[in-house]
């Protein structure tokens, strides 16, 4: 067990756990496991990958995303004395084992896809090359952290599409599934296209764009819509007016009286349907507005909506200018969940692989290589790391003997750029939000082929 180290507290809060106490944020087995290779003294490098086994019925693609979350943990992973006091307590666990665990420290590599990079089903998302012990302990976090934020970005890049340019706004932290994850989906959110969060400790922790616009409770704790109206825009002049509390067309005409009272000091950006037909509400706020001369004054909507229904809107010709986004996108109602899978892929130099019917291991360190023409990316080969394929290669290194390299620390709206610009590459069928049409191609190497078949006749013998 590696003792060499530092006790550097990790930078992201993580909902029900101090940050100095997150090497407890495991499952139970992979500490026996601990124990049981401690005794064994099976410590020479392993190769765990990361990957999803297949692609939800309703998704063409996945955006690797999480990767920030996972380094900045692994760098800073280590057991305090009250975790070392917990685990004792549990009585599962030696002395000397304990001790042991004292000094941990993650001193291996790590190689992944930029955050923001479209991968697909076997694909590894990244590979963990270190000490058995020390790939084995980090095996819950690291599935726990890309796993959700890859579910959220892959969500979100759809909606991003179905909005077609318009402004889409993550509205969703209060449905979410703690805090954790609403912060970790806004940074996610944003990566994969999203303009902004209403979420506001994402924003401070993050720097993501904030933005919001009011609810029904402001204008109901007013004696009438008017003057909630003429209240909230003496206070922020370009608001967002919400119109839809009593009748949407009233509302609407209430802002048509504001805006003739407050004349040349009428600055409204937008007014907000929030529910009913959003397709005839559009046209006609659309249309009544633009009869009173408020032809400036955008439209926003929201309430139960997903990529679905904002493509449907959007092809009907809804004038709608922007979408407030919340439970449908904060959970991934549809897909809420990948079959992704960590995976032992070698140890002590050897390919190592499973047999289970359905669940196919690709041995050995990889890489993804991705072919272009003509400026699209047109289909990827999974190969053995070392070889030489056409295409490029995606997969690089981020950490290197527990330390993340410097090449590994991008700013948040690089990432946005890098998710966008490889997005944009994909044919446009892989970027259509219908289940219809063909598929990425995705192939392995012969060489990775004949290894698997290697490794599967040695270990089946």
């Amino acid at each position: 067990m590696n003792t060499a180290g530092r006790t550097a507290k990790s930078a992201f809060p993580v909902e029900g756990a101090a940050h100095d106490e997150l090497a407890l944020f495991t499952d139970l087995y992979e500490l026996t496991m601990l124990q049981a290779y401690y005794h064994e003294k099976m410590e020479e490098d392993a190769v765990f990958s990361l990957f999803s086994r297949r692609l939800p019925e309703q998704r063409k693609f996945l955006l690797a995303c999480g990767l920030d979350t996972v380094l900045t943990a692994v760098e800073n992973l280590h057991f305090n004395d009250e975790s070392l006091s917990f685990l004792k307590s549990t009585g599962k666990f030696s002395r000397e084992f304990l001790d042991a665990l004292r000094g941990f420290r993650f001193t291996g590599d790590i190689r992944a896809v930029p955050e923001g990079t479209p991968v697909f089903a076997d694909e590894p998302i990244l590979e963990v090359i270190a000490p058995l012990p020390q790939a084995q302990l980090i095996e819950t976090f690291v599935m726990n952290q890309v796993h959700l934020q890859t579910v959220l970005a892959s969500k979100a890049s759809r909606m991003v599409s179905a909005a077609q340019g318009r402004t889409v706004v993550d509205f969703g932290s209060r449905r979410m599934h703690g805090i954790d994850a609403a912060l970790k989906a806004a940074r996610a959110f944003y990566i994969a296209g999203v303009d902004s969060t209403s979420n506001v400790l994402a924003g401070k922790h993050y720097d993501v764009p904030v933005s919001g616009t009011m609810a029904h409770s402001y204008i109901q704790a007013h004696e009438d819509e008017l003057s909630a109206f003429r209240a909230f825009a003496d206070l922020y002049p370009r608001t967002v007016l919400l119109v839809d509390t009593y009748d949407t067309i009233a509302g609407i005409h209430k802002v048509i009286a504001l805006a003739d009272t407050l004349g040349n000091a009428f600055q409204i950006s937008a007014v907000r349907l929030d529910s009913g037909d959003l397709l005839a509400l559009s046209r006609k706020a659309r249309q009544v507005m633009d009869t009173a001369g408020l032809n400036k004054v955008e439209i926003f909507a929201s309430g139960g909506l997903d990529e679905q229904s904002i493509a449907q809107l959007l092809s009907s010709g809804a004038p709608i200018n922007g979408f407030g986004v919340g439970t449908g996108m904060g959970v991934s109602s549809d897909a809420p969940a990948l079959d992704m899978a960590y995976k032992l892929c070698e140890y002590a130099g050897k390919g190592r692989l499973k047999l289970s019917t359905g669940k196919p291991v690709l041995p050995g360190q990889k890489q993804i290589f991705r072919r272009e023409e003509n400026g699209r990316d047109i289909g990827d080969t999974i190969g053995r790391a070392k070889e030489d394929l056409p295409g490029r290669p995606l997969l690089e290194t981020v950490m290197h003997k527990g330390r993340r390299l410097d090449t590994a620390t991008k700013d948040l709206k690089e990432i946005r750029s890098h998710a966008r610009k490889q997005t944009d590459r994909l044919p446009s069928s892989a970027r259509q939000i219908v289940k219809e049409g063909p598929f990425y191609p995705v192939k392995v190497s012969e060489a990775l082929s004949d290894f698997q078949q290697e490794v599967t006749k040695r270990v089946s013998s």
